[in-house]
This record gives C-alpha cells, sequence and structure tokens, in this order.
C-alpha cells in the first residue's frame, strides 16, 4: 500500500473530529448541596414571585435530597433580598429571585442608591418566568384601542395621566417608552406600590396603567377594569382575542420577568448545577400547569441567554430613562 493511501482522507479527519465532539466529556463529579438551601424571595407571600419561589423549592427539594426553604425578605423594590444574596458565601447554598426591574433598571437610574453593584454581587442562573405585560383602563376611559388613546393623546398633549407604582417602576418605563415610540405626551402619576394605583384606576382618577396582566386579570374578569392591548410578543391565554401594542407600535415589545441569582462569583460547576435543576423544575408538568394558570410565561434556557436578555434590557431601559430624563427620589 502507498504511503498516500495510508495517509487519513479529510472526510476521515471530519468524521473523527465530529465523533470527537459528540462524544461525552470526562465524567465529573455531579455537584449537590450539603446542607439546607435558601431561596430569598423579596416580595410577600401569595404574589407571583412568591409562587414561583414555592414551586422552584419544591421541585430542588425533590431533585437534591435537601430542605429548601423560601426566605421572604421584602422591601425596597427586591434590593434587601438581593443584598442578603450578595453576602452570603457563593458556595451554592443561597439564590434569590430577581426581577427585570432588580437587574436592569435600578442599576441604571440616577439617583438610586443600591446596597450592593449588582453586576459584581449577583451571578445570574436562569431566567424561569415571564409576566405579561398589559395596558388597561378604566371602563369608561374615552378610548378603547391602540389608536385611539394615540390620537387623544395627540390631540390633547399631557392631558392623559397614567400610573405606575413608583418612578422608575417597570410599569413607569413601559408607558414612557409607549410615549416615546409613538411620539405623545402623558402625565405620569407614581405611587407607592401597585395596589394604591389600581384603586385611583379603577376609579377613574387616572386613564391607564400599563403593569403585569395577573394583577389584574381578576378586575379585568369582573368588568372593573379594561384590557386594552397586550405589551409583549404575544397574547395571552386567558385574553387571545386582546390585540398586542406592537400592532400599531411594531419595536414595542415589553414583558416582564423573573430569573434566579446566585453570589457574586459562583463557581462554575456550582452555577450548572443550579441551571441544569431550574431547567428540570420548569419541565414538570405540574410547575408548568401551575404557572399557566396565573398568566405567567414560562422561560428557561442557558445561563448565556439569561446574561444576554440582561444586558438588553439594561440597555433598553437606561435609553428610555435617559430619554424621559427619570430620576429616582
Amino acid at each position: 500500500m502507498s504511503q498516500a493511501a495510508q495517509q487519513p482522507t479529510r472526510r476521515t479527519l471530519l468524521a473523527s473530529a465530529a465523533l470527537l465532539a459528540a462524544a461525552p466529556a470526562a465524567a465529573q463529579p455531579a455537584w449537590k448541596p450539603s446542607r439546607d438551601v435558601r431561596i430569598i424571595c423579596g416580595f410577600a407571600p401569595g404574589g407571583a414571585g412568591d409562587m414561583i419561589c414555592r414551586l422552584a423549592a419544591d421541585s430542588l427539594r425533590a431533585q437534591w435530597g435537601q430542605s429548601v426553604i423560601v426566605e421572604t425578605r421584602s422591601g425596597a423594590g427586591g434590593m434587601i433580598s438581593a443584598e442578603v444574596c450578595a453576602r452570603a458565601a457563593p458556595d451554592g447554598h443561597t439564590a434569590v429571585l430577581a426581577t427585570m426591574g432588580m437587574l436592569t433598571i435600578s442599576p441604571n437610574l440616577p439617583g438610586m442608591t443600591l446596597p450592593i453593584a449588582v453586576e459584581r454581587d449577583l451571578t445570574p442562573i436562569a431566567a424561569v418566568a415571564g409576566i405579561y405585560k398589559i395596558l388597561i383602563a378604566y371602563p369608561e376611559a374615552p378610548f378603547r384601542t391602540v389608536p385611539e388613546l394615540i390620537a387623544r393623546a395627540k390631540a390633547n398633549p399631557g392631558a392623559i395621566a397614567y400610573g405606575s407604582s413608583g418612578v422608575g417602576s417597570s410599569p413607569h418605563l413601559a408607558a414612557e417608552l409607549f410615549a416615546r415610540m409613538a411620539g405623545v405626551a402623558f402625565t405620569h402619576v407614581p405611587y407607592r406600590g401597585g395596589a394604591p394605583a389600581m384603586t385611583d384606576l379603577m376609579a377613574g382618577r387616572i386613564a391607564f396603567m400599563i403593569g403585569n396582566m395577573p394583577d389584574f386579570l381578576p378586575q379585568i374578569r369582573a368588568g372593573a377594569l379594561r384590557g386594552v392591548a397586550f405589551g409583549g410578543g404575544s397574547a395571552a391565554p386567558d385574553l387571545p382575542d386582546l390585540p398586542l401594542i406592537k400592532h400599531w407600535l411594531p419595536d414595542y415589545d415589553v414583558s416582564n420577568w423573573f430569573g434566579f441569582c446566585g453570589p457574586g462569583g459562583l463557581p462554575p460547576q456550582i452555577l450548572t448545577a443550579w441551571n441544569v435543576a431550574l431547567q428540570q423544575a420548569l419541565a414538570d408538568p405540574q410547575v408548568r400547569a401551575r404557572m399557566t394558570a396565573s398568566g405567567i410565561q414560562i422561560l428557561g434556557g442557558p445561563v448565556s441567554e439569561f446574561q444576554a436578555r440582561i444586558a438588553r434590557d439594561g440597555q433598553r431601559w437606561s435609553e428610555v430613562i435617559r430619554a424621559a430624563d427619570i430620576r429616582a427620589g
């Protein structure tokens, strides 16, 4: 046999490379917690955030064979809970439920004093849940559609008032983004929380809000509020006939989201173990059914996808904040 015949062909080399790439990596011991695990929740019991934490805790408990405790540390828009997590050891035994606001709005809001440096002191693990944003109005509002709202705002600059749960909150920025894209001006009325804003909305003291659908769904079903349009990329199964804002403002796509983070400096092996465990939790039919029934979208995905989501939304909200000259306090 000639020397040339003995040399491996290019096709053989490519096939060998493909086999090597497909072969499993050397087995490494999977990380598991060695003691109780804490999930820090910055939101009151009974809400969507609390429910997500408890569903995750139940699944992780079953997967890891360790106690997983949900510890409520509410206040400061979730930043108290973030600080508790950031101060914990990066050993995989502490995680926090983080929101879009905590990771992408608060760090970019001038005048906002945070107890931690979010990018340095937290490690993103996975996005787990998306919350449909919905534009809602009081039943007698003088508009029923997005074009009617825009037309009325253009004819009466600043005359239409909208509410939010506070300066720099996601409902505030969602409405500012709407105004910027539509080329109109509204009057912002900030409240200390979503409950008083909803009370004034139902009474007609403000015209509309762009908030989280689960917060308003009971009032919409009861006729106390009227859904106008969804702010995200799809309609919620609960209100499938409601249109999307992006039908009229094509670049408008706003959804709130929740994800889990660990302390800064979480080792790669632990980070991977947490991400895999959360994906398994989100694949559970009972978890999916509970979340879907509450008007919550199931996200999931690799760490890199969550990091990209944080970077993308951080850039977008920082631009909205600058354009609207929004400051905390």
